[in-house]
């Protein structure tokens, strides 16, 4: 699966942005979709999975202001995140993870930079 992100920006503490992943395939068909970032000086992390059944887990540090959601109609994948803060500034990366019998195939998007900044 082929992913391309779009949406980051810059953006003012507080401020909301909204990114957005495409994938080469049918959405349906990718049995789990995540956002990590790539935060300078901190480790990759997984921000927010959203799986094929509907269920969505986000890292405690964005719960309440982040969430992860798609639209069938339009394959895609979005991440809003509200009420950002500085910590949130980093390369945001859509992930798509393909199983189908014994194989498993992950993905991963180019990236997307967020900054927050006053």
């Amino acid at each position: 699966v082929q992913l391309e992100e779009s949406g980051g920006g810059v953006v003012q503490p507080g401020g909301s942005l909204r990114l957005s992943c495409v994938p080469s395939e049918n959405i349906e068909d990718i049995n789990r979709m995540a956002w990590y970032r790539q935060a300078p000086g901190k480790q990759y992390e997984r921000v927010a999975t959203l799986t094929n059944d509907g269920i969505d887990e986000y890292v405690d540090s964005v719960k309440g202001r982040f969430t992860i959601s798609k639209d069938r109609a339009k394959n895609m994948l979005y991440l809003q995140m509200n009420n950002l803060t500085a910590s949130d500034t980093g390369v945001y990366y859509c992930h798509a993870r393909v199983e189908s019998g014994p194989r498993t195939t992950d993905s991963r998007g180019q990236g997307t930079r967020v900054t927050v900044s006053s």
